[in-house]
């Protein structure tokens, strides 16, 4: 007995409702269908339909086995199509988002090089600040700082980025270098629009925790914060990934990294993991390996 074929045929003689029709289905004849499922009850070892001349019904156990079925079928399937698409050459536009900056400091160059491997491949990047629904939007991988608010996507987290309070040399030896949170409150800070611009949160263990902050400096974007930082305006708050460069180079030092926001993820997410193109798999796989590397 084909024990794959035996559980095709018996899913089909489910769906359509008869082992007539199933044969119908099946290309082959009714004494065939018949043989085959009994055959295969045989080898489970258990009644799987109740069946008469007019109707046919699953068993308790036909009905758990009817769901490992088609799970097994449809693993098969898709193994069977991911072969294909192995083998096929990658070809296409394939489109992309990330946040800004986390997009231009590791998602374009990383784009760039899987481009210079695949020459039949296009792109498009989206770099935007928002969370774009990628079905609705046409997009086909999209990388995400963050809890994910849609369960339905695929994600595959590639490492993770948190929140830090830094300033210059200069100015910490200016102001001194705060202990607690609280230090920073009559300090001059260095805040981004709409983003806890008149407090900045800090936990303490698990329990959360707000402290007020003064500005004479907010920016709309974080570029141009950083540099004011950097030149001894005051403290800024920024995402690790956003000041990795500056703090190699000791232009910027971290302060209070015991009161810190818990770390979040970053997430390589994407509508569907079955049947995905060849540029679409090749390119999340090539990300899969890239991204972990900048963010060590």
């Amino acid at each position: 007995m084909d024990k794959f074929n035996a559980m095709h045929a018996f899913v089909t003689i489910v769906d359509s409702g008869s082992l007539t029709k199933a044969a119908l289905e099946l290309h082959t004849s009714l004494p065939s269908v018949v043989r085959t499922l009994s055959a295969l009850e045989k080898y489970v070892g258990l009644r799987l339909l109740n069946r008469t001349t007019r109707r046919i019904a699953l068993t308790e156990a036909g009905h758990r086995y009817l769901a490992q079925c088609r799970d097994i079928l449809n693993a098969l399937n898709n193994a069977e199509a991911e072969l294909g698409a192995a083998s096929a050459q990658p070809t296409g536009t394939v489109v992309v988002t990330a946040p800004i900056m986390f997009g231009q400091i590791y998602v374009a160059p990383a784009l760039t090089n899987y481009l210079k491997h695949h020459a039949t491949v296009r792109s498009r990047l989206l770099l935007l600040d928002r969370i774009v629904n990628l079905v609705e939007e046409g997009i086909d991988v999209g990388v995400r700082i963050g809890e994910l608010q849609d369960s339905s996507l695929v994600a595959y987290t590639v490492g993770t980025v948190r929140h830090m309070v830094v300033a210059s040399p200069a100015f910490i030896k200016r102001c001194g270098t705060p202990v607690h949170p609280k230090d920073i409150s009559h300090a001059n800070c260095i805040t981004r629009s709409g983003d806890n611009a008149g407090s900045w949160p800090f936990f303490q263990g698990k329990k959360r925790f707000s402290v007020p902050v003064t500005s004479n400096l907010e920016c709309n974007m974080n570029a141009p914060a950083i540099d004011a930082c950097v030149s001894g305006l005051g403290y800024g708050r920024f995402m690790s990934y956003q000041i990795a460069q500056q703090i190699r180079d000791k232009a910027l030092r971290v302060v209070l990294a015991d009161y810190e926001s818990p770390p979040k993820p970053v997430n390589i997410v994407y509508p569907s993991r079955e049947l995905l193109p060849a540029k679409t798999r090749l390119l999340i796989e090539w990300l899969k390996r890239e991204l972990p590397k900048q963010l060590r």
